[in-house]
């Protein structure tokens, strides 16, 4: 019995072959490559290069590593992209989990955690925000990810099929040992600004709004660092395992810290202020999202390690460290 993890070469994926690893879980990994890369797996860690949304690929895969478990990050994340190309983000994240249910569904798959995000309550009424919360999606990346939250709800209902879903918040950091972290074009704040404070841009950092209504005027968001997320996954996938229901967290720290705050945290760690200016707002982004993360602690009895954001920040400029000696 394994437990496959769709975008096993992404970010996250390749962060929860190693908890996986770690906890001593037969793995496989599954990724189509086209923004992941195969040296972030484990080594020992089978690989299928495939798309998610390829049926074929997946039955042979079930038969072939007698998948039992699926953990599922492949899909497309980039809430600016989303708004661009809005058909791409409902074929891979909507169309796509589809294929992949129907695919658990004919292998007998019994347990199900899906990777979804904050970007499905749009601008939230109240801060933290609940599980309860009303959907009000407002990008495409949203309402793709809320749109396959309902198709694996509405599948489980009436399939031997229990799960999990988590609505990560902004995940951010690399593994404490260096073995992976975030790799290509920067999208998020952390990434990008470890790259500039070690000078592997030569740019400013861009702010995007600085006339939020929040205390400093740039938008408040709930960073969560990436092991954390991964061991999340591992209590989720034992909840399941133990007969638990099926149901739906967020996985954030439950509390937030403006773009300004993060600038303040790089000073803080590397001893040189960050060179930012700030820029207009991006549309789609919400000026606060903070979770109320008093679900998954008491369900999953899950006790994150690495809630400090400075210690994001380390692992993050440690992590750009290390790519920088790679790229020569």
């Amino acid at each position: 019995m394994s437990v496959l993890v769709t975008g096993g070469a992404g970010y996250i994926g390749a962060h929860m072959l190693l908890a996986l690893k770690d906890a001593g879980e037969d793995a496989v990994a599954l990724d189509n490559l086209s923004t992941g890369a195969r040296w972030l797996t484990p080594a020992e860690i089978p690989f299928i290069e495939a798309d998610v949304g390829d049926k074929t690929a997946l039955a042979k895969t079930f038969k072939d590593h007698n998948i039992t478990e699926v953990i599922h990050f492949a899909g497309s994340i980039l809430v600016p992209e989303s708004i661009k190309k809005p058909l791409d983000y409902y074929a891979n994240n909507t169309a796509n989990i589809l294929t992949l249910l129907r695919a658990c569904v004919e292998a007998g798959v019994k347990r199900f955690i899906f990777s979804s995000t904050a970007a499905v309550y749009g601008v939230p009424d109240r801060v933290p925000i609940s599980e309860q919360a009303l959907l009000h999606s407002i990008t495409p990346y949203g309402a793709s990810m809320a749109m396959s939250e309902r198709i694996l709800k509405d599948a489980s209902a009436v399939h031997d099929l229990s799960y999990v879903t988590l609505r990560y918040f902004n995940v951010a950091g690399a593994d404490p040992d260096m073995r992976a972290g975030e790799i290509g074009k920067p999208t998020h704040l952390i990434k990008a600004a470890a790259q500039i404070a070690l000078g592997r841009r030569q740019e400013k950092l861009q702010i995007y709004g600085g006339d939020y209504p929040t205390p400093d005027g740039s938008a408040i968001r709930d960073y969560v660092h990436v092991s954390d997320l991964a061991q999340a996954h591992l209590e989720a996938l034992e909840r399941l395992r133990s007969g638990g229901s099926s149901i739906t967290l967020n996985c954030g720290y439950g509390r937030g810290y403006s773009v300004y705050e993060v600038v303040e945290a790089f000073h803080r760690v590397t001893g040189e202020a960050l060179s930012y200016e700030t820029a207009p707002r991006r549309a789609g982004d919400p000026a606060q999202l903070i979770a109320d993360n008093a679900a998954i602690r008491t369900v999953l009895d899950w006790r994150p390690r690495y809630d400090d954001i400075d210690f994001i920040v380390e692992t993050a400029i440690e992590w750009e460290r290390q790519l920088a000696k790679r790229d020569g």
